[in-house]
């Protein structure tokens, strides 16, 4: 009897997913857009998305300035929302903004909007063009609606890309140390120290920043080598002055000790040269 009933619901279930589909195939080719619109909307209420979208790209045109555009619009941007693509989702809700800005949802829509940006953002190790289009995104949002709902998701968003930026900073001025190009690694840290004055990574930048400068100092031809040592010391200092009990601490001494050994050595043979 159970097996009997299983059957049959299975049997139901079929046919209305066959009529369902049908159906939606017949609106899909119609020509009546009123057809499609009611199709559309109804499958947008059930969360059916990706067949709302099909809809939606034939009929939101002959809408837009009519008064079911705003609605339509909207629902089309959430359909990409809903369904991951993130790209065309900020597009579809950058679009809405524009055209509606005193919509009851230009508020949630500009978030949207944002957040869909901030989630085309890749890994920190990529390219980080979409990071800081979200940046600014984001930011525009955070300036326009102070007092919003949304505003500490917002700020946690704003907060999540900087972060990527700033670990991208570090990553690539750290690879040219790695790489032994030192002059780019110690402007890249230079560039670091400017826009990330705070960082999380500012003992690490320091002391890889006057590793850079060491390893340029003891690898320096002749007419460079007492700047370039200076250079360097300043770097230890700093390192020490800001975090005194660093790891780095002991590597940094040796490698002072070093450097100390270098100018020594350096003066005495200035001072041989000089002497003959």
């Amino acid at each position: 009897m159970i097996k009997n009933m299983k059957y049959t619901y299975l049997a139901v279930l079929l046919v209305v997913l066959f009529t369902s589909c049908s159906e939606y195939q017949k609106v899909l080719k119609d020509s009546d857009v009123k057809k499609k619109y009611d199709m559309a909307e109804k499958l947008y209420n059930e969360g059916d998305y990706k067949r709302a979208i099909r809809l939606f790209e034939q009929i939101v045109p002959q809408y837009v300035g009519k008064p079911q555009g705003e609605r339509l619009i909207y629902f089309y941007a959430n359909s990409y929302y809903q369904t991951g693509d993130y790209y065309l989702a900020a597009y579809q809700f950058e679009r809405f903004s524009k055209s509606y800005p005193r919509s009851d949802k230009a508020e949630e829509a500009a978030f949207l909007g944002a957040k869909s940006q901030y989630l085309t953002s890749p890994r920190y190790s990529l390219d980080q063009t979409e990071t800081d289009k979200a940046i600014s995104k984001v930011q525009v949002f955070i300036n326009t609606h102070p007092e919003s709902e949304y505003m500490d998701e917002a700020n946690e968003m704003a907060a999540d890309l900087r972060a990527k930026k700033e670990k991208k900073a570090f990553e690539i001025a750290k690879q040219y140390n790695r790489i032994s190009d030192y002059h780019a690694s110690i402007k890249s840290f230079e560039l670091f120290f400017k826009e990330f004055p705070g960082s999380v990574y500012k003992e690490d930048a320091l002391y890889y920043d006057y590793l850079a400068k060491y390893n340029l100092a003891v690898n320096s031809i002749y007419s460079k080598r007492e700047e370039r040592i200076g250079q360097a010391k300043e770097a230890y200092t700093k390192l020490i002055s800001e975090f005194s009990d660093t790891e780095y601490k002991n590597k940094a001494e040796r490698m002072n000790a070093d450097l100390d050994t270098e100018l020594q050595e350096f003066k005495e043979l200035l001072e041989k040269y000089e002497i003959q």
